[in-house]
C-alpha cells in the first residue's frame, strides 16, 4: 500500500506540473522495485488524475455542453490527432523507452531546457485558434516519450503564440482528456489490465486513484497560479537536476 501511495502522489503531482508524470513513474517504479506493477495500477492512477481535471474545470465543461460550444470541442479533437498518429506509428519504440531509465533522465533534461526557455517568451492575451491548437497537439505528441512533460510542451507551444496563460492552461488539460480516455480503452481492449494485477487488490488500486485525484487537483491549482505569475520556468532547473541525477545514479 505504501508503494502504491507513493506512486499515486507522484502521478498526481507530475501529471499537471511540467515535470513529466510518465518519467517520474518510470523512475519511481525503478526505485521502489515495482517495474512489473502492470497496467492495472497505471490505469487507476490515470483515472484519478482524469477525475481531478473534470473536477477543476467542471464549470468550463458544463458551459461547453450547455452552450453547445462545438468549435471548442473540434479544437480539442484536432489537437489529439498528432499524438494518435505518433502512437500508432511508433508505439513499439515508445513502449521500449519505458524500461530505459537513463533515456528518461536525458528526456527530463530536454524538458528542463524547454521550460527555462519559456522565461524569455513574451506574455500575451490571445485566444487559441485551430492553428495554435494543432501546435499544442504536436507538443502533446512529443510528450508521449517518457520524460517529456505534456503540460510543459503544450504550454510552451501556447506561450510561443502569446496565448493568454489561463486559457492556455484550461485548453492544455482539457485536450488531454480524450487521450487519457483513449489510452484507458486501449489497455482494456488489450486485456493487460486484467492479466497483470501483480497482487494488488481493489483496496490498493482505488486508494491510489483517490490519492492521485486529490493531489492532482492541488497540483493543477498550483500550476495555474504559476502561469499567472512569472515562475513557470522554475520547474526547468528541477527537471535538469533530476534528469542529471538519473543519468548518474540509474542502474
Amino acid at each position: 500500500m505504501l508503494k502504491v501511495l507513493i506512486l499515486a502522489v507522484l502521478q498526481g503531482v507530475a501529471e499537471f506540473l511540467p515535470i513529466s508524470s510518465s518519467g517520474h513513474l518510470v523512475i519511481g517504479r525503478d526505485f521502489l522495485g515495482l517495474e512489473d506493477a502492470g497496467m492495472r495500477l497505471d490505469l487507476m492512477l490515470h483515472v484519478g488524475t482524469l477525475v481531478s481535471i473534470f473536477a477543476f474545470y467542471r464549470k468550463t465543461i458544463v458551459r461547453i455542453l450547455v452552450n453547445f460550444e462545438w468549435l471548442y470541442v473540434l479544437k480539442i479533437l484536432a489537437s489529439a490527432v498528432p499524438a494518435v498518429i505518433v502512437y500508432f506509428c511508433f508505439h513499439d519504440f515508445v513502449d521500449g523507452l519505458f524500461s530505459n531509465t537513463r533515456m528518461v533522465g536525458a528526456l527530463l533534461m530536454f524538458t528542463g531546457a524547454v521550460l527555462i526557455g519559456t522565461r524569455y517568451l513574451p506574455r500575451g492575451t490571445k485566444d487559441i485558434g485551430f492553428g495554435r491548437a494543432f501546435l499544442m497537439g504536436l507538443g502533446q505528441a512529443l510528450a508521449i516519450l517518457p520524460g517529456v512533460s505534456r503540460s510543459g510542451m503544450t504550454l510552451a507551444s501556447a506561450r510561443s503564440g502569446q496565448t493568454d496563460p489561463e486559457k492556455a492552461a484550461e485548453f492544455s488539460f482539457l485536450m488531454s482528456a480524450p487521450l487519457i480516455l483513449g489510452g484507458m480503452l486501449l489497455d482494456l481492449l488489450k486485456g493487460d489490465v486484467a492479466a497483470e494485477a501483480c497482487g494488488l487488490g481493489w483496496t490498493e488500486l482505488l486508494t491510489g486513484a483517490a490519492v492521485a485525484a486529490v493531489v492532482g487537483y492541488a497540483a493543477l491549482a498550483l500550476l495555474v497560479k504559476a502561469l499567472k505569475g512569472k515562475w513557470f520556468w522554475l520547474f526547468g532547473p528541477y527537471c535538469l537536476a533530476t534528469g542529471l541525477g538519473v543519468l548518474v545514479f540509474a542502474k
